[in-house]
């Protein structure tokens, strides 16, 4: 229990790290851009202690989720000082804009990178190559018999009389099977359900050294665990699949790690994409898990939710899984901010944008630049928006209380 509480710490922990960054990264870059950065916050809430350097107030508030950093000007409709009104924000260039507002993401970007490095060349990256699902013998098994627990299944006793169907049949090591009992099986989940669904002599076609072989195997019926942890009455066959030989973590020296990582972070970027797509199909779900129904590995997760499972994985020594995670977390993070709605960054970037489009067609066409977009017409766009985020919120902290994600 303690080793769990540890890990839920240090994986929240490291996410409160990680969005203190974020707000960071805005203020480094505006400071270095020359506009006014009033005060940079960790956290919410009372105070705990704030001091001024400069310009800038910094400081720490109770609720420690999140951050802020408070920036003169963001928008035209910011109320400035005089003093301020040179170095609004507003009023600086897009390119220079676009650059503070995803300095944020950038920094989740980063801090996700820096993590799959530090893994590469000490604990190494998870292997995303699929495994193989053709149904390729390993092997035949010496006998096959009853087996209601998981040591039965992988240790069988023979005794003297007890069947081994592929090995008398003639099945070899090698072996590919084609069908079973008429019934074709591109892959072994296929052959399973064939093999366990047979009785008797049955028909079984195979590719050995590219031709094609056609045997009978008497294939007995047992009493079997299956996957799901149920005892039923199945055909076996007594044969084995040519395990994955790639199924490790692949490590890496201090330079190829580079390389390994930016690879990675290409496919993890690709799979947070599609994260996302799914996203608003997979919310019925989490509803369904708060209500009693099996709660989906693959639904949305909160900050609570992750760092349960962060706890889980340190209990059980699973680093690699825990920092795979926190950098995962960073990905989705900083992909989600760079969305074009409000009040997120993307949706700041995208009306920076709109603007500077909008005013380029408009010299065309010799045209003053326009006004600023008027964030007040869109008020009620964002409120909606920042509804839903707070419900979908709501949801999935609710259901990582009453139904979380286990690892299995």
């Amino acid at each position: 229990m303690f080793a769990y509480i540890v890990g839920v710490v240090l994986f929240a922990l490291g996410i409160c790290i990680s969005v203190a960054l974020h707000e960071a990264g805005h203020m480094v870059t505006a400071k270095a851009f020359g506009m006014k950065v009033r005060r940079y916050f960790v956290g919410f809430g009372p105070t705990v202690f704030s001091f001024k350097r400069g310009e800038t107030e910094y400081g720490l508030k109770w609720i420690p989720l999140g951050g802020f950093c408070d920036i003169a000007g963001m928008t035209a409709l910011d109320e400035v000082t005089p003093d301020e009104a040179p170095r609004a924000m507003w009023r600086f260039k897009t390119w220079k804009r676009t650059v503070v507002l995803s300095a944020g993401s950038l920094t989740h970007f980063i801090l996700g990178f820096i993590v799959l490095y530090f893994m590469a060349i000490t604990m190494g990256l998870p292997n995303l190559t699929p495994p193989s699902t053709e149904p390729v013998l390993a092997n035949t098994s010496a006998c096959v018999r009853a087996a209601t627990t998981v040591d039965q299944v992988n240790n069988p006793v023979c005794r003297p009389g007890d069947p081994a169907p592929a090995k008398a049949a003639g099945m070899l090591a090698g072996d590919k099977v084609l069908s079973v009992g008429g019934k074709q099986t591109p892959t072994w989940e296929d052959m399973l359900k064939a093999v366990q669904a047979a009785n008797g002599p049955t028909a079984v076609q195979v590719l050995r050294n590219g031709q094609t072989k056609d045997l009978t195997v008497t294939i007995p019926r047992v009493e079997r665990l299956l996957a799901n942890g149920s005892v039923a009455v199945v055909g076996v066959m007594g044969a084995a699949k040519v395990p994955d030989a790639n199924t490790g973590p692949v490590h890496y020296g201090p330079v190829a790690a580079i390389g390994g990582t930016v690879g990675f972070t290409g496919k993890m970027f690709a799979e947070t994409g599609q994260r996302l797509i799914e996203f608003p199909k997979r919310i019925p779900a989490v509803v369904s898990s708060i209500f009693g129904g099996e709660r989906d590995p693959n639904t949305p997760v909160s900050v609570v939710g992750a760092s349960r499972i962060g706890g889980e994985a340190v209990e059980r020594g699973l680093w690699p899984l825990f920092f795979f995670l926190l950098a995962s977390l960073n990905f989705f993070i900083g992909v989600f901010n760079l969305l074009p709605l409000l009040p997120l960054d993307g949706g700041h970037i995208a009306i920076s944008w709109y603007e500077r489009v909008r005013d380029w067609f408009r010299k065309l066409r010799g045209k003053a630049a326009g006004s600023p977009v008027d964030y007040t017409k869109l008020s009620a766009v964002t409120m909606v928006l920042v509804l839903l985020g707070g419900a979908v919120t709501l949801l999935t902290v609710t259901a990582d209380i009453v139904n979380p994600i286990r690892l299995p």
